[in-house]
Formats: C-alpha cells, structure tokens, sequence
C-alpha cells in the first residue's frame, strides 16, 4: 500500500495546535469559520507528539483501508484530511486497476461523480459575486427552450431551484437522458412532458438532469465552454493540477484509477464512459485526492481571492429539509436533520461536548463504478475526502469511520 503522510513544515502543526487551543472562542467573523493568526512558541516535546499523533493517524487508516482490500470489500482508495489550511493527510491504498500492480498514491486521477455538484454551487457563487448572476434568476430567461407542464412554472423556475433539487418535479426526472448522452439543450425542452409533484420552492427532490442547467447558464453569461470556465475560476488558481472537467482529459491522463465491477466474488475493471460529461454540473469532474484536499481548503476559507467566504456560507447556507431516515447519511451516528442547500448536503449531529448540534457539509457521488465522499465540519476547521474505484459498502461509512479514528487520535 503507497500511502503518503503530509507532515511538510512545523507551521502545520503549530496552526492545528493554535486552533485546538481556540476552539472555543466564543466570537466568530463569520458564519461557520474564522482564520485568526497567532503567534505563540512551541517547545520540540509538543512538536515531538504532534508528529506522533500524525504517525498513529496514518497507521489507523492504514489498518482501515487494508482490511478492506483484504476483504475484497473494494480494490482501492484515496483519502485527503484537511484541518485549518493545512494538508495533514493524503493517502492511496490498493490498486489502480485489478489486472496490474499499479498502486493508487495521492495524485491518482478518480471521476468524483456528484461531488461535482459542490463545484457547481461554488462557481455560481463567484458569478454571483461578479455580478453576473443571482440566484432568483428564471431559468428560462438563459435557457429560453426551458419548459414545464405549464407556463406559470416555466417562469418560477429559477437557478435556486435547481441547485437545491427543488423544482417540483419528480424523483431523478430524465436522469436516463442524462446518462444516454442527450444534450441539455434538447432535454431542457421536454420537462414540460413531465408532471411535476409540487410547486417550486416546496418539496426536495433530488436531480440531475435538470440540476445540469446551471451549468448551462454559466456558459450563457460567460460565452465559454464550462469546462473552460470551471478551469479558470477553480481548477488554476487553487493549484488542482490534475482536475479536469472532460473525457478526454481523463482518457488522456496517466495516473487514473480504473473503475471496477463485483463478477462472482472477484474484481473486474469496467470501460471508462462519457457519461455526464455533456452534464458537468451534475457529475462531470475529475480528480486527485490531492485535488480534493486543496478544495477543501478553499471551502474552510483558505483562498477568498477565490470566492469570499460569506459568499461561501450563502451556498452552504440549508435550503430546504430532506425528510425520511431511509438515505445512508440518515443513519450515522448522532444525526438529527438533513438538509440540502446549493449542492451541497448539509447534516446536522448531536454534539457530545455543546448543546449546539454539529454541522456537516457533505455530499456523495457515483458514476461509472466511481464512488466518492467529501464531507467538511466548517466550525472545526476540518475536511475529510475518499474516492474509490469501485462501488463498495465502505463507501457509506467511510466519512464517519475516518472521523472517528481523526477525534480519536487527535483529543488523546
């Protein structure tokens, strides 16, 4: 198993260490987060045991992803731990494909599926900061074939709807035009096939098809390609070297993990495919762990050169509630309430140490036997990403598990 363990300067260290000690503060700049720097000095036996903490976190997970693969529970992982705007931890395990010895490391490529939903709120978001879009937008007025049942949801629709999964129409409408490779312009025209359960605005009900107009918007107001656009405003100037928003980039990349299928008990590779990539809003990025870390990063605020941090906090500020117990999410330890916002899930957790709950920014994703999960603890200052090459069970636990061993490690 490669694994590669971030322990580059003692500045990280000395800035996990500063914000253990002010967690508690009792004001915040903003919303969730807040970057205060401090300068205090740090003797070599809090360094010492640091490192030594950060050792142990690499052996657990280490020990977590082995058994998986030992078990055939999966072929292979990448994991990224992000805490204040620090990169503590990356990590691959496993193969990049069965039929090789090739091992996954951190710059491993993965498709990343409806994580890619988290990029599309956060790139409206900075063309809402530009001034070049609101959120109460009408769909139709940047995508004029845009039709519903009717003419007065036509012109409710707008682009926070669709970023919420609050349209009113169905469950996963034309999601299988979507993934047929049928292009958005001519999908947008048939909604108006569909009957919709509720009016705009009042139930959620999760999308894809749809939900990819958003990108299409974007391209209308900027008169590029959105793989241009989602470069230029996220890719470059966060350093996500390897992140790529189509086909061809992925095709072409050295470094990839192959998807992979169960067949009687053992792992086979399956053909990479274009699905999505017509409907990059929905599930059409690729990426490293490594890229997802710096990601992850920018989300807790480290890059407001990018997206200001307010602006941050309106994309994951919760839109509308998703009911039942029935969603994998629903079902970890300690959740209360989930709620979906601008691409992004946001859950809600028992707090052992506060009466206040906790929160989690999280989404999951999967396509082409890609599975992926990203979640961030904004108030903590931490973010944890996995991608695997292949669908598993660990998948629905794996944020949750890696939590645990980071909490235990970390507090003792």
């Amino acid at each position: 198993m490669k694994k590669l363990l971030i322990i580059a300067t003692p500045l990280a260290v000395i800035i996990f260490i500063l914000f253990s000690f002010s967690k508690n503060d009792a004001h915040r700049s903003r919303k969730f987060t807040a970057k205060n720097k401090v300068i205090i000095n740090l003797d070599t036996s809090s360094t010492q045991n640091m490192v030594s903490k950060l050792r142990l976190l690499e052996d657990k997970i280490n020990a977590y992803f082995e058994q998986g693969i030992s078990n055939k529970d999966l072929v292979g992982a990448a994991v990224a731990i992000v805490k204040c705007d620090s990169i503590i931890y990356t990590g691959g395990f496993g193969e990049r494909t069965s039929q090789s010895k090739d091992s996954i490391n951190s710059n491993t490529i993965f498709r990343i599926g409806s994580l890619s939903k988290g990029f599309a709120g956060i790139l409206t978001g900075i063309h809402v900061q530009e001034g070049l879009l609101d959120w109460g937008d009408k769909i139709k007025d940047y995508v004029p074939n845009f039709e519903m049942s009717n003419t007065q949801l036509t012109n409710e629709v707008t682009l926070c709807h669709v970023l919420s999964h609050t349209t009113g129409l169905p469950y996963h409408s034309f999601t299988n035009l979507v993934e047929a490779g049928i292009p958005l312009n001519q999908i947008a025209g048939r909604f108006k096939e569909v009957s919709p359960v509720y009016d705009p605005g009042k139930i959620y009900s999760y999308q894809n098809a749809v939900f990819a107009l958003s990108g299409k918007i974007i391209e209308q107001v900027t008169s590029h390609a959105l793989k241009e656009v989602i470069h230029e405003k996220i890719f470059d100037p966060l350093h996500m070297d390897t992140a790529s928003a189509s086909f061809e980039a992925l095709e072409d990349a050295d470094n990839i993990a192959i998807p992979h299928q169960k067949y009687h008990g053992r792992w086979k590779p399956v053909k990479l495919n274009h699905k999505y990539y017509q409907a990059i809003s929905a599930g059409g990025v690729n990426a490293s762990v490594t890229d997802m870390a710096k990601w992850m990063k920018f989300l807790l605020g480290s890059n407001p050169e990018v997206l200001h941090p307010n602006m941050i906090d309106q994309v994951f500020n919760p839109v509308i509630e998703v009911g039942g117990r029935s969603k994998y999410y629903q079902r970890w330890k300690g959740h209360l309430k989930s709620y979906y916002a601008l691409g992004w899930r946001v859950h809600t957790f028992k707090n052992e140490d506060s009466k206040n709950p906790r929160i989690m920014v999280h989404h999951g994703g999967s396509v082409n036997n890609y599975r992926s999960e990203i979640a961030v603890f904004p108030e903590e200052d931490l973010g944890i990403c996995i991608l695997f090459n292949s669908p598993t069970s660990y998948a629905k636990e794996a944020i949750p598990k890696i939590n645990e061993i980071y909490v235990e490690v970390m507090s003792n």
